[in-house]
């Protein structure tokens, strides 16, 4: 390896290192003020907000990290600044579109650890988090996965425990239903199977109701069945797809298909997630460009601030494309690679005439 690539790889480690501890800290301690405000009427120790808060900070700031990348970039240059290294390099040959490739490609490598290991890590976390904090919730009563076996749900009202267990999700629908009906001791008062069922509201419209009780069965052509579940709760309770590895992301997306349920929200999860180190690849470019050439340090903070409105900036189109995306509005495809596309417009542009400079 020549000297000149470990000298670069060494500092912008250890500004990559700098800026996600001081990122991680910032988090860890506004979570622990969120956490103790949650648990205010919670009979628990002050170490219970920062255990939560120790299981939730790493995928907030999983979601932080091409902010973190753009920062880190900008420190790098601010180091070699210091020290009149970057002049060095300049005369020494080192031509900027070479120093930019050397920063893309520690970009492209640290995201991939941080996709394969870091987010598996924290998704997993992340999901210990939400079974800890569901305690202390009215949700603990409930229950919604889906898995091969299709919809399940565990439901508690009027002191009865409801068992539901649909094959399938056709919009506003549960088809092929079954639901057993049990006591407070976990006895069974009764059966009901339907191919259809209304859960557009708590208080669903089962169709042709077949009911089975005491060895006996009837049918009834429309029941009213109360339930503290509809549509828009069911998804709530299995929607935290943060929560999820990335094998158990493409596990969920098989069961969803095998429900006839939207895919959506899966597919544009998991497209964020692989395009994810290109994106940390453009934020570091990004940054670079903003920083290439600054001779003085009077300047200094007027390209921190650019960086900084450029991070705010595309973080917001980001957002705006996945609501489209997850709306239907637009094609996934479209809602995904349009932000990265008009970031690599814009990078290459302005990196086209770097080594001219």
């Amino acid at each position: 390896m020549k000297i000149y690539i470990k000298f670069i790889t060494t500092i912008f480690l250890k500004s990559f290192l700098n800026i996600f501890l001081i990122m991680f800290s910032l988090v860890f301690i506004l979570n622990i003020l969120k956490e103790i405000e949650f648990l205010s009427n919670a009979d628990v120790s002050l170490s219970y907000p920062i255990y939560l808060s120790l299981l939730n900070s790493p995928s907030i700031v999983f979601e932080m990290f091409p902010f973190i990348f753009l920062i880190s970039t900008q420190f790098f240059f601010i180091k070699l600044l210091s020290n009149d290294e970057i002049n060095i390099f300049k005369y020494s040959g080192l031509k900027n579109l070479q120093m930019l490739k050397i920063l893309s490609v520690l970009s492209f490598l640290l995201g991939l650890i941080i996709i394969t290991i870091y987010y598996n890590f924290s998704s997993g976390l992340q999901s210990y988090y939400l079974q800890m904090k569901h305690q202390f919730t009215d949700d603990k009563l409930y229950l919604a996965v889906i898995n091969k076996n299709g919809l399940w749900i565990k439901d508690v009202i009027n002191g009865e425990i409801n068992i539901i267990n649909s094959s399938k999700i056709d919009k506003n629908f549960l088809t092929d239903t079954f639901i057993s009906k049990f006591s407070s001791d976990f006895e069974l008062i009764e059966s009901i199977k339907s191919e259809r069922i209304d859960i557009r509201e708590k208080n669903w419209v089962i169709y042709e109701a077949n009911i089975f009780k005491n060895n006996a069965s009837k049918k009834i052509e429309m029941l009213k069945f109360e339930s503290n579940f509809d549509q828009n709760k069911i998804e709530s309770l299995f929607s935290n797809l943060s929560s999820l590895s990335i094998f158990k992301l493409i596990n969920l997306r098989e069961n969803y298909m095998t429900l006839n349920y939207s895919i959506v929200d899966v597919n544009m999860q998991l497209y964020k997630l692989a395009t994810f180190p290109l994106l940390l690849v453009l934020m570091t470019i990004l940054s670079s460009i903003i920083m290439f050439n600054t001779k003085k340090f009077h300047n200094i903070t007027l390209k921190i601030l650019i960086g900084l409105f450029f991070s705010v900036t595309i973080y917001y189109v980001n957002n705006f494309f996945n609501v489209l995306g997850s709306t239907e509005k637009v094609p996934l495809s479209f809602a995904i690679w349009s932000p990265i596309l008009l970031l690599v417009l814009f990078n290459f542009t302005m990196a086209f005439r770097l080594n001219e400079k």
